[in-house]
């Protein structure tokens, strides 16, 4: 009985190392700016379900982005995820977006730097990063 119950025990453990990175992904839902200091000027509460939206001039203000489940939104585009992996702190997303007219596939590469911090990467141009803040609205 008693090794029964070690072959169990030694499986459940095996089974929770063997889990998927993808089961800590990062949390990225949320209104995701430029500046910190700038998310009341980039996002509003708007309508009758008080949804966060993009103000009139949120460009101005540095602009940002706005992470559903399944989606990202920005002031122009609506796009939807096509597949996400998370790679300890970076994350690789492929989206597909619409724009007006033109249909896109576009690739993200963000590096998580802390649950309300995340810089968006372009490989390939050295140096060239954006930082986006997770707004509280």
């Amino acid at each position: 009985m008693k090794a029964n119950a070690a072959i169990c025990a030694l499986a459940a453990t095996s089974l929770i190392l063997a889990l998927p990175e993808s089961a800590h992904a990062f949390d990225l839902a949320g209104a995701w700016a430029t500046s910190a200091e700038q998310c009341s000027k980039v996002f509003a509460r708007k309508g009758r379900a008080n949804q966060v939206a993009f103000t009139n001039f949120s460009g101005v203000y540095g602009g940002g982005f706005i992470a559903e489940p399944n989606r990202l939104r920005g002031k122009f585009e609506n796009c939807v995820i096509k597949s996400r992996k998370d790679d300890g702190q970076t994350i690789n997303i492929v989206v597909g977006c619409a724009s007006g007219i033109m249909l896109s596939n576009v690739q993200f590469f963000l590096k998580t730097v802390d649950d309300d911090t995340i810089m968006r990467q372009f490989p390939g141009i050295e140096g060239m990063e954006v930082t986006y803040h997770r707004c509280k609205i």
